[in-house]
């Protein structure tokens, strides 16, 4: 599902990644570990492609079967939107919108029409248990709620690769958990790959896969 080579990023002097590899499988959870610093999130967001590498000629970076590197960023935009969802920490949804409109921007921004992505939008927030929330807005919503709401938000377009930034990083320990279990369960049911960078060593050790990074590259991979 996922082929890099030689990935290289660097902010001025500081060399940020070093040349990572990396394989990950269709259907594969893998986890991304590391002290701050390591290179994580950088790595993480060139793989999401909301960050680009270094131009390198070495440097390539397929999902799905294409090399996103060479696209163009009217293409980009359209294939992160259509192939790849995003769950982050913070939630990000938006405050002056329902649930259930939080839900079909990534629909709409798609062209699919409104009641088509409602439609997959309820279907999704009933399956992950917020079918009696979906027209409350973010601040009337916990933060295991919200959360929620952000996974079926990435769900809507039927990703073939979610990436996680710190998902469970801003919940309680019970909320934390479900949210662990529920990646799990949308990888069974649905085929979703999952790419989590977590300081959570137990979401870390539940995945498929570790990686430990250290220094702007991959130092261990746990099979």
């Amino acid at each position: 599902m996922i082929e890099a080579r030689n990935i290289l990023k660097y902010y001025d002097a500081l060399r940020v990644l070093k040349g990572v590899n990396l394989d990950i499988a269709r259907g594969e959870i893998v986890s991304i570990v590391g002290a701050s610093g390591a290179g994580k999130t950088t790595l993480l967001q060139i793989l999401g492609t909301l960050d680009k590498p270094e131009a390198d000629k070495t440097s390539t970076l397929y999902i799905d079967g294409t090399d996103v590197l060479q696209l163009k960023d009217k293409a980009l935009s359209k294939f992160r939107n259509q192939k790849l969802g995003f769950i982050f920490q913070f939630h990000q949804l938006l405050p002056e919108f329902t649930a259930l409109e939080n839900v079909c921007i990534p629909a709409f921004i798609a062209g699919k029409g409104k009641a088509e992505s409602e439609a997959e939008a309820k279907k999704l927030l009933d399956y992950l248990g917020l079918s009696h929330r979906m027209d409350h807005k973010p601040g009337a919503l916990s933060g295991g709620e919200q959360q929620r709401v952000a996974v079926a938000r990435s769900l809507i377009n039927k990703p073939a690769v979610i990436f996680a930034d710190e998902p469970s990083g801003n919940l309680d320990t019970a909320s934390a958990e479900n949210l662990h279990k529920l990646f799990f369960k949308l990888r069974d049911e649905m085929g979703q790959t999952f790419v989590i960078v977590t300081h959570n060593e137990e979401l870390a050790d539940m995945a498929d896969r570790k990686l430990v990074m250290s220094d702007g590259n991959i130092l261990i991979s746990d099979f």
